[in-house]
């Protein structure tokens, strides 16, 4: 339809970092995707293994689509020994209670987005929270 013609879109995807065996990653947010709270590109979502890949807003689908595309190589490859895990239900998971929230550092705001995701995990559940996905911006 017209209204649709010329609108401005941004794509996020999440994604669990996992180990070669697929059990959930318990590492910190790799050094090399550079920094959680201020990369605009990379981040993290509830916890420190969900990455979270989020383009900036555009007009053209297609390079929307070749930044999405470019920020997932990227990230493959700084991954070291883990994985991106694919499936939008998360690997298996023993304990919520051993999912560690993202970390964001010591700074107020970075402080405040920590404490946003255990008021999530007190509300829902940290498993719940684990669950990735697209959305279409």
């Amino acid at each position: 339809p017209q209204a649709l013609k010329g609108i401005q879109r941004g794509l996020e995807r999440e994604t669990l970092r996992v180990n070669a065996d697929g059990s959930l990653a318990t590492t910190g947010h790799p050094k090399a995707l550079g920094s959680a709270l201020t990369h605009k590109w990379i981040t993290t979502d509830f916890a420190e293994a969900l990455l979270e890949f989020i383009t900036p807003v555009d007009g053209d689908i297609d390079h929307m689509l070749t930044i999405m595309r470019d920020v997932h190589r990227f990230t493959a490859r700084n991954l070291g020994d883990e994985r991106m895990w694919p499936l939008s239900m998360p690997c298996y998971i023993e304990q919520g209670q051993d999912i560690e929230l993202a970390q964001y550092g010591t700074s107020n705001i970075g402080r405040l987005k920590t404490l946003y995701r255990e008021g999530l995990k007190n509300r829902y559940g940290a498993l719940m929270q684990t669950i990735p996905g697209v959305h279409y911006n």
